[in-house]
């Protein structure tokens, strides 16, 4: 869940959900009271829901054991090293500081299935059943160590990877990798600066990270760096900048990671994309002979294709990027490492790894998703859009998951084309208000 902290994500309903979340455990036969990791990035809002979910799993019988600051990432692999039942991070990733959420991981270091999301739900309504899980408390602790367990997983991982010599500049979004980033950056031998990397609560996101690279890009450009990393809040995305400015996206990640790992007899299958993959994705990989498996929006579609397929290496164009040899969930700093173990410790050059179709994406705002998509003034503009364009390029609309937002995203031959039609539909959803 994710929203503005405070009003939609109070208190109140992080404690109902932390409570909820231990009575569906101890409902699916836990053999003893489950033992909940806490996590969050650095929001304003993180301390007072920290405090509110950790009441709520102690007040169901529950331990909430509290890791404090770390990227989302650090959840599945401090799951599995400490053998806990859950994992609940609070963030609202590349949101504004003025939202924040929770998500929830289970043992097996995954993001909840809807079949358990729907009996957490079902608990929330169910009051005689909280009032009886509050007959027994369980307790809230602080668990020290945690940032060191999760580097000593990541310095494992690229054991083999030395950054001796590289300058390397990163854009820790004043979020969750504020400090863990620079630090194993540092460790592997680069020389490290760091921007946005002072964070005050407020900052969040704001103007950096990898929802705004300017700074970074301006800081790549102008102080020889040979390459530079830009995470969002909470740290499961990531997004490059080469020695020259020029942005590697999440998709030439993949085409290059996927290409290394093909080469090394490593990759395990194909990749597992979205369907706001350009199409120069596909063409790269294509030319690559790889295996593409394009899924709908979000990480947890495009873990699931991995699973399905046994396969290793999957992501979206935003830089979340998962290998699961490594975890089941996107990783900011691993897929920065990744991208640099597929050039042997070299500064990557964006455009060598496939061409991309120009593509325009808008975010219009809208009170109402379903009826502004359904509109029939929207509806045939689409389809003249898409008639105009006849197999040269395609468009994609989507309702946003997480904020009140409709994304059109299109795809052209040309820059101009691809901007045009995206500005005439967002003009329309604009107007129907």
């Amino acid at each position: 869940m994710r929203g503005a902290a405070g009003s939609f994500l109070s208190a109140e309903l992080a404690l109902a959900i932390g409570r909820g979340a231990v009575c569906t455990a101890a409902l699916e036969g836990s053999e003893q009271p489950p033992r909940v990791l806490i996590l969050r990035d650095t929001r304003a809002s993180g301390p007072m829901l920290e405090c509110a979910l950790a009441a709520g799993v102690a007040a169901a019988g529950g331990e909430a054991l509290l890791a404090g600051v770390l990227p989302t990432p650090a959840a599945p692999l401090l799951l599995a090293a400490y053998g806990f039942e859950l994992a609940a991070v609070i963030s609202a990733s590349h949101n504004p500081h003025t939202d924040n959420g929770i998500k929830i991981f289970g043992a097996d270091g995954a993001k909840l299935s809807d079949a358990r999301e729907q009996a957490i739900e079902a608990q929330l309504r169910e009051p005689g059943q909280r009032a009886a899980a509050a007959a027994a408390p369980g307790g809230v602790r602080r668990l020290h160590g945690c940032a060191e367990d999760y580097l000593r997983a990541l310095q494992e991982r690229f054991a083999g990877l030395s950054l001796a010599g590289m300058r390397i500049a990163l854009d820790c979004a004043n979020g969750a990798t504020w400090q863990v980033a620079p630090e194993l950056f540092r460790r592997l031998g680069a020389e490290v600066t760091a921007i946005a990397a002072a964070p005050d609560g407020r900052n969040i996101n704001a103007g950096c990270g990898s929802t705004d690279l300017s700074a970074l890009i301006e800081l790549v450009r102008g102080g020889s760096f040979d390459v530079g990393f830009a995470f969002d809040g909470d740290g499961d995305r990531v997004l490059a900048v080469d020695s020259q400015g020029a942005v590697l996206d999440g998709d030439e990640m993949l085409v290059l990671i996927a290409s290394h790992l093909a080469r090394k007899g490593e990759l395990g299958g194909g990749v597992a994309v979205t369907v706001m993959s350009n199409l120069g994705l596909h063409q790269a990989l294509e030319r690559a002979h790889i295996a593409i498996a394009q899924t709908p929006v979000g990480d947890r579609h495009v873990l699931a294709a991995l699973q399905e397929r046994s396969w290793r290496l999957g992501g979206e164009q935003s830089g979340h990027i998962i290998d699961r040899s490594f975890s089941s969930c996107g990783d900011g700093i691993a897929s920065a490492l990744l991208l640099l173990e597929a050039h042997a410790g070299a500064a990557p050059r964006a455009g060598q790894a496939l061409q991309r179709l120009p593509q325009e994406l808008i975010s219009v705002a809208v009170a109402d998703q379903r009826a502004a998509l359904e509109s029939e003034p929207f509806k045939r503009a689409l389809e003249r859009e898409q008639a105009s364009l006849d197999g040269r390029g395609r468009i994609l609309v989507r309702a946003s998951g997480t904020e009140p937002l409709v994304r059109v995203m299109v795809e052209a031959p040309a820059a101009e084309e691809a901007r045009a039609a995206c500005e005439r539909l967002a003009g329309i959803l604009s107007a129907e208000r």
